[in-house]
């Protein structure tokens, strides 16, 4: 059997002769560790990015068989992008900077943690009407029709190939910041911010339509959100329900259409209380699934929402900084979360500086090893 054979199988419950083992991509810092360790070719650790050549290269001398984020899309995000600038050069190094979607941070050159958020510009209807509304409007410059019109014959054979369809309202969350989003909805104006959400999902529905009517074949879709943390979602669910759910209904719909019925979604922390929406509007599989310091999600989420519910994930990456006995300790967890069937076990995110090469090597062997 191909990966994408096995993968997909998996995943609808069919027979597959292994599990396939797969990883969701490394921080640039660790592969420097790597290459520094003469554990890689340097090559090997620069510009390296998800499903590209070095990505699938590492993959062979790892023993992975496959980065499970392998994925296109189009410029679904502002169009244009604001313009990079750097408004102050602070006294300790740092920066004040505008970014591409037009928030202020601090930022220190080479430090590559999320930069923390100054101020933000989307705070009233002037700003969304005349800065951001015009930048979020659809058109076909947005969309690279020659690519996906090769793309049946050019894709990756061996592996599934997702489209990124997109964010309802992660993406807002980046233009706003979190307390720049929270003003907006329980201070300021709801009703701009229902207007600011409608605007960019329907550019981004039109953009995943545009996609699909070339005829490009993809194995799932993909949606990015991140939009919870340790304690939870960062709004309340029912205000997400009223803003956000017929968005989600209306693009996997689109998809459904065009034969798409793997549908992911990436969010950071404890998603419990948002995984109804988006599983009662079309979102059926956790990709990522991050264990965290809350434990386990999928488990629970099955039991809930029964095998309908799809997971690729949930492996707690910190064990592979340890020791081979904690290695083998998370092995044994995701052997029983893969009896449950529809469910392929992955690092529950980018593997960190201080993962051991040797043991990654390890882990990637051992996951080919349980019985589907």
């Amino acid at each position: 059997m191909t990966n994408r054979e096995r993968a997909m199988n998996i995943l609808h419950y069919k027979p597959a002769d292994r599990m396939p083992a797969v990883h969701f991509g490394y921080w640039e810092e660790l592969l420097t560790e790597w290459a520094d360790q003469k554990k890689i070719p340097k090559e090997l650790a620069e510009h390296n990015y998800d499903g590209s050549e070095k990505d699938r290269e590492l993959d062979k001398l790892i023993g992975w068989d496959f980065n499970w984020s392998t994925q296109v899309g189009m410029q679904k995000g502002l169009y244009p992008e604001f313009e990079f600038k750097v408004l102050e050069e602070l006294p300790d190094g740092s920066q004040r900077v505008q970014n591409s979607v037009g928030l202020i941070e601090r930022i220190k050159p080479g430090i590559a943690s999320i930069p923390s958020e100054d101020d933000y510009q989307l705070k009233d209807r002037e700003a969304f009407e005349t800065l951001y509304k015009p930048k979020m409007q659809y058109m076909p410059e947005r969309i690279d029709f020659e690519f996906y019109k090769h793309f049946n014959e050019t894709r990756l054979q061996d592996r599934p190939v997702g489209l990124s369809i997109g964010s309802v309202l992660g993406d807002i969350r980046n233009m706003t910041s979190v307390v720049g989003m929270s003003y907006l909805i329980y201070d300021e104006d709801e009703e701009l911010f229902a207007d600011i959400v409608d605007t960019y999902a329907e550019m981004q529905y039109k953009c995943v339509e545009a996609v699909l009517e070339t005829g490009a074949k993809f194995d799932y879709a993909h949606f990015w959100e991140d939009i919870c943390f340790k304690n939870g979602p960062l709004l309340s669910p029912v205000l997400f329900q009223e803003l956000c759910a017929k968005h989600y209904k209306k693009r996997t719909d689109l998809c459904h259409k065009y034969g798409i019925d793997i549908i992911s979604l990436d969010c950071d922390g404890v998603v419990e209380s948002l995984l109804p929406t988006w599983f009662e509007n079309g979102v059926n599989t956790m990709f990522p699934i991050e264990v965290g310091v809350w434990g386990d999600q999928f488990e629970k989420a099955r039991n809930k929402f029964g095998n309908g519910m799809l997971g690729v994930g949930g492996m707690d990456k910190t064990a592979l900084r340890k020791d081979k006995a904690a290695v083998d300790a998370e092995i044994e967890r995701m052997k029983r979360l893969a009896s449950l069937g529809g469910f392929i076990p992955c690092p529950d995110h980018r593997l960190m500086p201080g993962t051991k090469f040797e043991l990654v090597q390890y882990y990637a062997e051992e996951i080919k090893k349980i019985k589907i």
